[in-house]
């Protein structure tokens, strides 16, 4: 994958989260979290207050973002932030989970815990030296630099399939 694509399309599977809705097949989730199903109640309950709550509109919507670190975080997470605000076919939830992202902590998600949790991924990449797992259920995952931990892991409503072969042609102006 060229530099800078993997953080596009990490942008990219965000806005389509936002965006998009949940699709028919169901998220991935962790910690009992399911990008466009769980609330933040839910979240509340099962995890508490979060360390820190930020507000902001995106594209016209009030959204909340919520990071759990230090001794607010899951165990063996350095890092868990959950953005909620999910746009859907009946309208704006501003209160379910659109995404949530984990930053582990040294030697918790290995590459062969990952495969072995969520199974191979639909696609590969490769960005700063630095191997992705894609998963169309809704799990971005990048790996170290010598590939035997996580950096990162991204959950987000499952992500439509994207037509196989060629990109069609630009139009001609």
């Amino acid at each position: 994958m060229a530099p800078g694509r993997g953080r596009a399309l990490l942008a990219g599977l965000a806005v389509a989260g936002l965006l998009g809705g949940p699709g028919g097949a169901g998220a991935e989730e962790w910690g009992g979290i399911v990008p466009g199903v769980t609330t933040i109640e839910q979240v509340r309950a099962r995890h508490g207050a979060p360390s820190k709550e930020t507000r902001a509109k995106v594209e016209g919507h009030d959204t909340i973002q919520w990071i759990f670190e230090d001794a607010r975080a899951p165990g063996g997470i350095r890092r868990l932030t959950v953005d909620y605000g999910l746009l859907t076919p009946q309208g704006y939830k501003q209160t379910v989970v659109r995404a949530f992202r984990l930053e582990p902590k040294p030697r918790i998600f290995g590459k062969n815990t990952v495969a072995q949790a969520w199974g191979p991924p639909d696609a590969t990449g490769s960005q700063n030296e630095q191997e992705i797992f894609f998963y169309k259920a809704g799990l971005v995952v990048i790996f170290t630099k010598d590939g035997t931990d996580t950096v990162l892991m991204t959950f987000t409503p499952p992500q439509p399939t994207l037509p196989s072969g060629p990109a069609p042609a630009a139009p001609k102006r």
